[in-house]
């Protein structure tokens, strides 16, 4: 097992320092609450020095490679044992809309395994990386390269692509399968476009959690396109049943291409915690 000190990033004093806040007794007027990230992006890698750079080509000298593409190559390099050492040693980012948002850490080390399969030989531009985990601070720059973006320890990483999603998500028995799958498709793409989602808000990270894994939402949306009706907006507010948890609903509204006419839908979301989860089902919204 790989110990925390072999790891470039130390996840305990990221915790300490930006994330749950010091619990060493006294006052604690020096903590802060906890700040969860649930983003949806791309896992990529990097060099944080030369030198890794080289030891990483001298290690691809060594493997067989031939007929691979680069991808291939580095996925192959990547997934060797006895190269694990250089998985450690390299600088792991999440792109949020092709921009590099956060630097990446396991709080385990034997999760290191989930960015390697993150990487895949074959990367298609519907690929999702869905990163569950905890902000901390501004990384230094000579951690990466000089890159100083936030440090996320994540607790999990899913992998999939967009079809893959979508395919998953049962189509309703009265829309026609292709339509149901258009509808997904495009309300999917709409929440991964929303400006600034980069998962840290409790509303984002609502959104995020809805899209990935509440199916009502594409099923509503494929119902609504097929009464002529178009998604006018997307909006998160608190809701009226937050007290000691935070809850926030999560409001869609269609409108109807021919009349104007509005009808809001809506679902409540627990984000207290690092793991959302829903507190009711999707529903009609009345405004008050």
């Amino acid at each position: 097992m790989t110990s925390f000190s072999n790891n470039p990033i130390n996840t305990s004093v990221i915790l300490q320092s930006g994330g749950e806040g010091c619990s060493c007794g006294g006052s604690g007027s020096n903590s802060s609450p906890p700040s969860y990230v649930y983003a949806l992006g791309k896992v990529e890698w990097r060099f944080p020095k030369q030198s890794v750079e080289k030891e990483f080509a001298q290690a691809t000298g060594r493997t067989e490679t031939s007929g691979q593409t680069d991808r291939e190559a580095v996925y192959t390099v990547l997934t060797q044992r006895q190269n694990r050492y250089l998985v450690r040693q390299m600088c792991w980012v999440l792109t949020i809309e092709g921009l590099a948002t956060y630097i990446l850490a396991p709080r385990d080390p034997a999760d290191l395994d989930l960015l390697v399969e993150a990487v895949r030989p074959a990367p298609s531009p519907a690929d999702v990386d869905i990163i569950i985990g905890m902000r901390g601070p501004i990384a230094p720059p000579e951690l990466c390269n000089g890159l100083m973006l936030p440090i996320v320890v994540f607790d999990q990483i899913y992998s999939f692509d967009r079809n893959m999603l979508i395919g998953s998500i049962p189509c309703p028995e009265n829309i026609e399968a292709e339509r149901f799958t258009h509808a997904a498709e495009e309300l999917f793409d709409r929440i991964m476009q929303m400006a600034d989602n980069a998962g840290a808000t409790d509303e984002h990270r609502a959104l995020n959690y809805l899209a990935v894994r509440y199916h009502a939402i594409y099923a509503k949306a494929a119902e609504a396109y097929g009464q002529s009706c178009a998604l006018t907006g997307v909006e998160v507010r608190p809701s009226s049943l937050s007290s000691t948890r935070k809850i926030v609903a999560v409001i869609f509204s269609y409108t109807n291409r021919n009349t104007d006419f509005t009808e809001k839908f809506f679902v409540r979301v627990d984000v207290t915690e690092e793991f959302p989860f829903l507190v009711t089902k999707l529903s009609p919204y009345y405004d008050r």
